[in-house]
């Protein structure tokens, strides 16, 4: 028998082989074969079948399907039936795989399965080249006996369970937000929430703790930057920031600390628990007046794809 491999423009190289059980989903048996070419039946569509909870049909070309410019090979498609994929939810992946019935040997000769995608302006896929006529009609091969020949197709519905998620870059600019506190050092065990502003569409709180938070207390103080409202972002999304958090004295830097991390309804709150050391702040008790600058650039979000 002869072994061929089909190659188009818009598919790779497919290597067929053969089995003994026969298609899964659907048969077409054809008698008079020659007829289509005498009464120049171009094209013929089967009836309908039903594969991966979807109705399906066969369509074949003869003598090649003439719209993709072929003429010296068999063209099969697989076309989506009824409803349109876009109507029953989107998209729908599908492995494809063709067979011919060698008749002498008693076997289905079978391409690899291929993956394709059938969607609103894409309800029909196939192989215009799918075995040249010349392989096709010797008979030596058994694909033609007695003018009678045997297409299969089966259809395997991908069924996927993936998640994904839509990355966003915004072009924003960095916003700087001024909060001043007085006698720092005399603060006890307590925390501080500097007034809202706004960064990237998005609103944003300076959280300090004077003596630092339970992991630190009495030796640092700590510094964070909190997402504002972050209990009403969407399940999945995020939102991801540059920040810096300056403290100043008699406007002179005395610390300061940048860094670029991704805010969501359960991380709402990024910083450092040891910003500065405690003793730094009490050498400064002759004027314990504080400015906190927090600078926030908004680089992306991210959400979860449908």
């Amino acid at each position: 028998m002869t072994s061929f491999e089909t190659c188009n423009e818009a598919n790779p190289v497919v290597t067929k082989e053969t089995r003994d059980v026969e298609p899964a989903h659907f048969v077409l048996k054809i008698k008079s074969f020659s007829l289509f070419a005498e009464n120049k039946i171009e094209k013929h569509e089967s009836g309908e079948f039903e594969a991966g909870g979807y109705k399906w049909k066969l369509i074949l070309y003869p003598n090649g399907d003439k719209s993709q410019d072929v003429g010296d090979h068999i063209s099969i498609y697989l076309a989506f039936s009824g409803s349109s994929p876009l109507q029953l939810g989107g998209p729908i992946h599908v492995a494809v795989r063709f067979s011919l019935y060698d008749q002498i040997r008693d076997k289905f000769f079978t391409e690899q399965e291929r993956v394709t995608r059938f969607h609103a302006f894409k309800a029909e896929w196939g192989v215009p080249r799918y075995m040249p006529l010349q392989t096709f009609r010797d008979r030596s091969n058994g694909f033609l006996v007695d003018d009678t020949c045997v297409f299969g197709a089966e259809v395997f519905v991908i069924k996927s369970s993936a998640v994904g998620e839509c990355l966003t870059l915004k072009k924003t600019t960095s916003y700087t937000h001024e909060w001043n506190i007085c006698r720092l050092s005399s603060l006890g065990d307590i925390y501080l929430y500097s007034d809202a502003f706004t960064a990237g569409d998005y609103k944003w709180k300076v959280l300090l703790y004077p003596r630092g938070d339970s992991a630190c207390r009495g030796e640092n103080l700590s510094a964070f930057l909190s997402l504002v409202d972050s209990d009403k972002l969407a399940s999945g999304q995020k939102v991801n920031a540059e920040y810096a958090i300056r403290l100043k004295r008699q406007c002179e830097e005395v610390q300061s600390k940048v860094a670029t991390s991704w805010f969501s309804s359960s991380k709402f709150e990024w910083g450092w628990r040891s910003f500065m050391p405690l003793k730094t702040v009490c050498k400064c008790q002759t004027n314990d007046s504080w400015l906190i600058e927090a600078e926030v650039k908004v680089l992306g979000t991210t959400s979860k794809l449908p």
